[in-house]
């Protein structure tokens, strides 16, 4: 509860509304059968003067309690509204904080499951307690000492309906709470089969699995329904299980009471006031276990968004002066271990590169490029060794100096939802309308930006589905080099563009860009074929370094990849 506290002290005014709102509503609902035994003596003394003046006290005391609730609803949903938004807000900073392995522990949809079920079941749980929580102790308390000074004799009739329907409740919730924590992990696991499916449509229909991904879902989705159905076996038994006992209790207290009416007349009026403190008490414990049944829930939600919160950064920058960084990278004794594994990816690799340069990495599939990739904008940290950037260990730079420094073109093109020119500013957001005709024409992607009708303002849609991979491969290296950086990685960046695309590219890149040293990574020899020095991996170690000339003549791996890729080209 602890992460609760500072987000609900915000909005301590509309706390203190909310709860004088519903002490309000509690004395309200606490009088009115008082004053309903008045009138009820008064009817049977004929007592009019009395009944008049009681009934107009009952009538305003309605109006009080009508008005107090609604305030109390309003200020509730205001502090419920505004501790949900806050977190959340605040959720959401904290993940840009975290380093992309803590991102990749949670996972994704785990994330935007606790960002956003989560966070509604905290904000329901809020709303209920100044609503409910605040008003049910103040209720069963008054009723419970209001119906024992209306009849005093009946005193063991209460205290028989609370015992049992203590009972119920504890029967009932305690198994509730079991089946809310289930239905959390039901409701994650559901949201992330969709979002994968969803986002991996091509995929599941280009390999017929429909079916498959059908049936996966619809059994995790036949398990939701089960614990669901669990549920709501017990709410149905609950309540009439509730009503029972507040009935047969009703039953025997006018039973009781008329056994001696004759002696004792005014219990008659009593026992209207007496039945309706019952179904008082009867409610404050029903709406009170119902609370602790949402209450278990939302905890487990609380625990959940508090697990993110107090996540440090597996990763953090110094902060410090501006530094203005040269393209020279240098890489010093590295290794590197992905979280979990127990082989390292990359191992003792050194080299350097002088700013300006043409790097070219090539290597098997999960030889490491990628991976040595990642080191240099520091997505990771190396287990052992060094990087360097511009003459300066990259754990000793700014995140500022480093961003900007370092331009980073992914294989998998990721735009997000808004327009080209919102896209594009994310790479430089003071860029104006020239520079991005400028990265344009270095990406080749002017050539269908300026043919459609709204150019550099044309909407990307969700997941950039109305571009082609090649149009989005493009697009996505506009954004890498419109910051100007000093050093550009191209992960298999151009594996979607043809031959002529990609030679225009490059082209264009070492023209207009002839100071930004250039890293390319690539499964084709092809494409980094005229790089100053190529860079060879295999299995994680770095195995040969030099121009293409000198590693067909002297690297066994590379010779073997170059021959095996030549021998494709010509169809053997």
């Amino acid at each position: 509860m602890r992460v609760l506290f500072p987000y609900i002290k915000k909005y301590r005014w509309d706390v203190i509304w909310s709860v004088l709102a519903i002490l309000i509503v509690a004395f309200a609902t606490l009088w009115q059968p008082h004053l309903l035994q008045v009138i009820m003596n008064a009817i049977m003394k004929n007592d009019k003067q009395t009944v008049w003046i009681n009934g107009l006290y009952l009538i305003g005391l309605a109006i009080i309690g009508i008005i107090g609730g609604i305030v109390n609803t309003i200020y509730a949903a205001r502090v419920a509204l505004g501790v949900a938004t806050d977190l959340r807000a605040d959720e959401y900073a904290k993940i840009q904080s975290l380093a992309y392995a803590d991102v990749e522990k949670f996972s994704p949809s785990n994330l935007v499951v606790r960002m956003t079920n989560d966070i509604n079941q905290v904000q329901q749980i809020i709303m209920g307690f100044f609503q409910q929580v605040t008003r049910i102790p103040i209720l069963f308390v008054g009723a419970v000492i209001l119906a024992i000074m209306t009849l005093p004799e009946l005193w063991w009739v209460i205290a028989v309906m609370m015992i049992l329907v203590f009972g119920v409740s504890f029967f009932s919730f305690s198994h509730m709470g079991k089946y809310f924590g289930r239905m959390q992990q039901l409701i994650e696991r559901v949201n992330t089969l969709a979002r994968e499916n969803l986002m991996g449509m091509r995929v599941v229909k280009s390999f017929v699995q429909g079916a498959n991904q059908i049936k996966t879902f619809a059994e995790s989705s036949d398990e939701m329904r089960d614990v669901s159905v669990k549920i709501g076996n017990l709410f149905a038994l609950l309540m009439p299980a509730f009503f029972l006992v507040a009935n047969l209790a009703m039953a025997g207290s006018i039973w009781l009471i008329g056994q001696d009416i004759t002696s004792h007349p005014s219990n008659l009026a009593a026992i209207t006031s007496f039945i309706n403190y019952l179904m008082q008490i009867l409610f404050a414990i029903i709406n009170g276990g119902f609370m602790l049944t949402f209450a278990s829930r939302a905890l487990v939600s609380l625990k959940r968004i508090q697990e993110v919160m107090d996540t440090k950064p597996s990763m953090t920058f110094v902060s410090g002066p501006h530094r203005d960084l040269d393209g020279a990278v240098e890489f010093d004794d590295v290794t590197f271990t992905y979280p979990g594994d127990e082989k390292p990816t990359i191992s003792d690799i050194s080299f350097k590169v002088k700013s300006g340069e043409m790097i070219g990495i090539v290597g098997a599939t999960g030889s490491g490029k990628t991976t040595l990739a990642q080191l240099i904008p520091r997505l990771f940290d190396p287990d052992t060794g060094i990087v360097k950037v511009g003459g300066h260990d990259v754990r000793a730079v700014t995140e500022a100096d480093l961003r900007k420094t370092v331009g980073f073109v992914l294989q998998r093109s990721t735009l997000f939802s808004g327009t080209i020119a919102e896209n594009l500013q994310q790479g430089n957001p003071n860029v104006n309308l020239d520079a991005m005709r400028w990265a344009a024409r270095i990406a080749q992607s002017a050539e269908f930006i300026e043919r459609l009708p709204r150019t550099y303002n044309a909407e990307v849609e969700e997941r950039s589905s109305n571009f082609s991979g090649g149009q989005k491969q493009r697009l996505s290296i506009t954004r890498g080099v419109i910051g100007q950086p000093k050093i550009l990685i191209l992960d298999d960046a151009t594996s979607a563009l043809d031959a002529h695309s990609e030679k225009l590219v490059q082209e264009a890149l070492a023209h207009e860009l002839g100071d930004t040293t250039t890293i390319i990574i690539a499964e084709k020899i092809s494409s980094i074929i005229k790089a100053d020095r190529i860079l060879v991996l295999d299995e994680g170690r770095l195995v040969g370094s030099g121009t293409h000339h000198d590693l067909v003549q002297h690297n066994d791996v590379y010779r073997e990849i170059y021959a095996t890729q030549k021998a494709l080209e010509e169809g053997v």
